[in-house]
């Protein structure tokens, strides 16, 4: 069976993350989608949150699950049999970052990373950019998930 995950914070999914699950779902037999716990990372959705709302997004997905995880991406892929990493790739500043990250899980477990190129139309798209553009009134709904984006704007407003 091959098998990879898809990790990211996720904190909110966007379209740009829904490209890269529905095309690795098209490679492998099974995608986790592994929501990574940073207790460092100040985020607008707890971790039970964001994985609900990538369930529900994912839904019409039958090859794709959804977990947690707090350590080591490798660590995570290691306990759960895991061989490959697919990371999407949106312009070259993200190479430079992902492939030492690449590296260093490839040194560390032999575990291989994939690089997907985000579609162009969202190759732009960031979490942060979406929080950060709807916390100051932008219109991003055509950026994320309908419910997604009724969720942020929800949360925005119990923060206001």
């Amino acid at each position: 069976m091959r098998r990879a995950v898809y990790p990211g914070s996720y904190d909110p999914v966007t379209n740009g993350h829904l490209d890269i699950i529905e095309r690795a779902a098209e490679v492998f037999d099974e995608v986790v989608i592994a929501v990574m716990i940073n207790k460092s990372k100040q985020t607008l959705f707890t971790v039970d949150e964001r994985t609900e709302m990538l369930r529900d997004v994912t839904s019409h997905l039958g090859n794709v699950r959804v977990d947690s995880w707090h350590g080591l991406l490798v660590q995570y892929c290691e306990k759960h049999g895991i061989k490959a990493i697919v990371k999407g790739l949106r312009a070259v500043s993200d190479f430079d970052y992902e492939l030492q990250m690449a590296q260093m899980n490839q040194q560390l477990s032999g575990i291989d990373t994939l690089f997907m190129p985000t579609s162009p139309a969202y190759s732009f798209l960031s979490s942060s950019l979406v929080k950060e553009v709807a916390k100051y009134g932008g219109d991003v709904s055509h950026l994320l998930p309908a419910q997604i984006n009724d969720r942020l704007l929800k949360r925005l407003a119990e923060r206001a």
